[in-house]
């Protein structure tokens, strides 16, 4: 408990850091973050792929991170308005391009590739079984690389909408603010889903999958995160630089109530995909990276799906509504 507990602390003081430096120095420190979190869960993933007897590319997977970074920072250079639509379509080309790679990377080792089929004991044709290594890699690029890199597309909100008058003003603030709800959503939420399935206990909600959870702690984490969600909005909406970019957008706080329950719910949901994809792997944890708390997957299993839907929300607030 007590080493869960310091790096916990550690986590904490490192994302307060980080944001200090996103502010007051550049954004670019939050990318090296990033860059460091998703390579290491790209890593852990492989790894329990390989433990579920599923071929996949672990190099391919390792090093895709590095290239959706780089494009999403060559994107947010652009002052265009459509940055936003030409991130997504060089992000989802990419895992198509790397995809493809796996494959013919497996076709052009064939040798190496027969070896593994004996080694499997498998019956099926080197193309087969490349195709199916490729698809496997695929899904690693996907979850958790493509996922969490909508991180690095929040930091750069500002930059990648900049043609908007009303967001080039901000000042970098606006992502800010989209990156704070983006980390603190998932973080209410697990922190009082604990709290209240400790108390009140019940029927569990998944106990096939994730024995520990209970339907008292999924409710009471949800509606915890919204009312401690919309605290955080009005704290920010009574500093006056940051009430002016709420008024501007149109952010009021029903929408932050929609955002924290949908995202709430989101949290929990890839909390309880990662514990699937654990117990197929038949392990514990996804990696000894984090003391007290696993592996870098563990610690962001609930970023995966909250992170893309904050930056669409945020995307359609501030540019649709």
């Amino acid at each position: 408990m007590k080493t869960r507990l310091m790096t916990s602390i550690l986590i904490v003081a490192v994302l307060a850091l980080m944001f200090v430096l996103k502010s007051y120095v550049s954004p670019y420190f939050f990318d090296a973050l990033i860059l460091f979190i998703s390579t290491c869960c790209a890593y852990e993933m492989s790894k329990l792929l390989t433990k579920m007897d599923k071929p996949c590319n672990k190099i391919l997977i390792t090093i895709f991170p590095a290239f959706l970074m780089l494009a999403v920072l060559l994107n947010s250079a652009f002052d265009a308005s459509v940055g936003i639509i030409y991130s997504i379509v060089i992000l989802v080309a990419l895992i198509i391009v790397f995809f493809a790679v796996s494959f013919i990377i497996s076709l052009l080792t064939k040798s190496k590739t027969i070896k593994e089929i004996r080694y499997k004991k498998l019956n099926i044709s080197s193309p087969k079984y490349s195709f199916k290594k490729a698809m496997n890699t695929a899904f690693c690029l996907i979850y958790p690389s493509f996922l969490l890199i909508f991180m690095s597309l929040i930091n750069h909100f500002d930059e990648m909408t900049s043609s908007f008058s009303q967001v080039g003003e901000f000042g970098g603030y606006l992502s800010l603010i989209a990156l704070l709800f983006a980390f603190l959503i998932p973080i209410f939420t697990d922190t009082f889903a604990y709290l209240v399935g400790g108390i009140f206990g019940g029927k569990k909600l998944c106990p096939k999958i994730s024995p520990n959870k209970t339907i008292s702690g999924a409710v009471g984490g949800a509606l915890c995160c919204v009312l401690f969600s919309v605290a955080v909005y009005y704290v920010l909406a009574s500093i006056p630089d940051l009430r002016t970019i709420f008024t501007q957008t149109g952010f009021a706080f029903w929408q932050i109530i929609v955002i924290s329950l949908i995202g709430s719910v989101l949290a929990q949901l890839g909390d309880i995909v990662e514990s699937l994809l654990k117990r197929q792997a038949g392990v514990k944890d996804s990696g000894r990276m984090l003391p007290g708390h696993g592996g870098m997957l563990d610690r962001c299993d609930s970023y995966m799906f909250v992170m893309p839907f904050v930056f669409i929300a945020f995307a359609i607030i501030v540019l649709i509504i």
